[in-house]
């Protein structure tokens, strides 16, 4: 492997790990400013709560071995880690919609 494509790899890596934080960061917001409200939640939104607190474990293992993975095995885990991300997004808002 050149040295141009292996810096071409490291600099992507470094991409999906940042994007990584980035969504880490806003969903650990979302998170917190949800947990806070959920006494007030229907007993459907605690469920779905229940599921999506399962999914944020998932989503935090992932990190672990993002940080760990190089090459394609963190591709691999960079676009499974973003596929929970998104499901976890769209979880927060329904419960948030449902809280109103």
């Amino acid at each position: 492997m050149s040295n141009e494509a292996k810096e071409f790899g490291e600099q992507a890596l470094e991409r999906m790990k940042k994007e990584y934080r980035d969504t880490a960061d806003f969903l650990r917001r979302e998170r917190d400013e949800l947990k806070v409200r959920m006494h007030l939640a229907s007993a459907d939104a605690r469920d779905q709560w229940e599921k999506l607190e399962n999914q944020w474990g998932h989503f935090q293992s992932k990190a672990e071995h993002l940080g760990k993975a190089t090459g394609e095995s963190a591709h691999e885990i960079g676009e499974a880690s973003k596929l929970v991300g998104e499901e976890l997004k769209e979880g927060y808002r329904r419960i948030r919609n449902s809280l109103r």
